[in-house]
């Protein structure tokens, strides 16, 4: 096991500094360094301090036995149905709620509607899989149609409505995870 290649990435995925995980741990950074490199080996004490300004322990650091789910099956999908807007949410990733982003189909029948979302942090992005809708950000509307995309930052109130007859479905990632 790289233990120092293992560290360096937790402390990249934590967004920090060698030198700012160093003055967590009262250690120096070219300690660190010599760790991440695998130049020098930590006491169990030591990483322990270092695993613990991690936000890990031992024991998980040590468990390469997690095994995430890549691929998902249509057995996988949880749907819901609300008739009174028109539309199904089709969640695609299982309690994708817990991830970075957070990706669904939704359907919307004729004359149906998303949704209004408030504005929140993060970034939205579509692509129109059939059908042709708009997509409400504040007071503008912008048109989109099969084979089409749209991303934009939610900073304000945003929703999408079906613009023409028969159906439309729009695999629709957001993130933070938002629906």
């Amino acid at each position: 096991m790289e233990i120092g290649a293992k560290i360096k990435r937790l402390r990249i995925k934590n967004n920090l500094t060698q030198e700012e995980l160093a003055d967590r741990c009262e250690l120096s950074k070219g300690f660190i360094s010599q760790i991440e490199r695998d130049l020098a080996s930590p006491s169990i004490s030591t990483l322990s301090d270092l695993l613990q300004c991690l936000g890990t322990d031992l024991k998980d650091f040590f468990n390469d036995a997690i095994d995430e789910d890549v691929v998902f099956q249509s057995d996988d999908v949880f749907v819901k149905e609300n008739r009174e807007m028109g539309h199904t949410i089709n969640w695609i990733v299982p309690n994708s709620q817990k991830n970075t982003m957070e990706p669904i189909i939704l359907e919307l029948e004729e004359g149906g509607e998303s949704v209004q979302d408030d504005p929140h942090e993060g970034e939205e992005f579509g692509y129109v899989l059939s059908g042709r809708i708009k997509i409400c950000i504040g007071n503008k509307v912008y048109k989109a149609k099969r084979g089409e995309s749209f991303y934009f930052k939610p900073g304000q109130p945003h929703c999408i409505k079906n613009a023409a007859k028969g159906r439309a479905v729009v695999l629709w990632v957001c993130t933070p995870p938002n629906f």
